[in-house]
């Protein structure tokens, strides 16, 4: 493991008219080790802060103080001077990928982060009370993916979002290597059961990166997304270990999306809670 490292869980839970998100996270830059928490709802972002020993984790299982988020659920138990959130949300079945995200670069040394995706959707059931604004699920919409290495991509574009007929995410980012650069993509489209891969290792090139607006294609395959108005909050990114980067996350936002084949819409929406990170200037 890297002297300057970091890993981190993303839980996205929705229901019809909310969004709530949490990365719960521990860091290591030099000999200093923390853990964090970020919440991030429709209307704020929270960030709080853990001694190390308040953290513990097992394969997708991630205890920090009294909070605990793992592939069955979360359990909330927050009081500070900004926040105090408690409840409960159970998770089913989870949708997991057919073989890692990151395929064939999953096994290269020194890649600055990688990425993965725990599933892609499952059902949400439960309560969430935070400052008195209560999150209710029933039959909700829950994603979840993590990352870890020592620091997020200078520039990327990442997106997810759930839709009636499955669900999607993508991401697009400038990935360092070995002294060199080349544009990362890893995407699925989950469309009726199917899972519909894009990857840089199945020959996936950008073919469109404007203003808040990315496309990408694969073969005789296009998926475009595009946001078209953010909800967007500051939240703390890994730079060599230490969470001192600001970027700015829509947890719930409007997106459209279009994934075609030989032309051909194989789906089409617009979604005000999808979730998008911009960050490529």
């Amino acid at each position: 493991m890297q002297k300057d490292y970091f890993k981190g869980w993303y839980f996205k839970c929705s229901n019809d008219t909310q969004t709530i998100a949490f990365i719960p996270a521990f860091h290591r830059s030099g000999h200093n080790e923390t853990a964090s928490l970020q919440i991030i709802t429709d209307d704020a972002a929270f960030n709080l802060t853990f001694d190390f020993l308040e953290y513990q984790e097992e394969p997708l299982s991630v205890r920090i103080g009294d909070n605990v988020f793992s592939e069955k659920g979360i359990r909330l138990n927050i009081r500070t001077d900004k926040i105090t959130a408690h409840g409960t949300l159970r998770f089913g079945k989870l949708s997991p990928l057919l073989y890692d995200i990151m395929g064939p670069f999953q096994f290269v040394p020194f890649m600055q982060c990688r990425h993965s995706v725990f599933s892609m959707g499952h059902r949400v059931d439960g309560q969430l009370t935070i400052n008195g604004q209560v999150y209710h699920f029933q039959n909700g919409l829950g994603y979840i993916e993590g990352d870890c290495g020592t620091s997020f991509p200078e520039r990327y574009i990442w997106t997810q979002c759930s839709f009636p007929s499955g669900s999607l995410m993508l991401s697009v980012a400038d990935i360092p290597l070995y002294g060199l650069h080349f544009t990362g993509i890893i995407g699925v489209v989950m469309l009726n059961g199917k899972e519909h891969r894009i990857a840089t290792y199945l020959s996936a090139k950008v073919q469109h990166i404007g203003k808040n607006t990315v496309t990408v294609r694969q073969g005789e395959y296009t998926l475009t997304a595009k946001l078209l108005a953010k909800n967007s909050h500051p939240l703390l990114a890994p730079d060599h270990g230490n969470m001192s980067r600001t970027i700015h996350e829509s947890a719930s936002c409007s997106a459209c999306y279009r994934f075609s084949h030989k032309g051909q819409t194989l789906c089409e929406f617009t979604s005000d809670r999808a979730s998008f990170e911009f960050e490529y200037q």
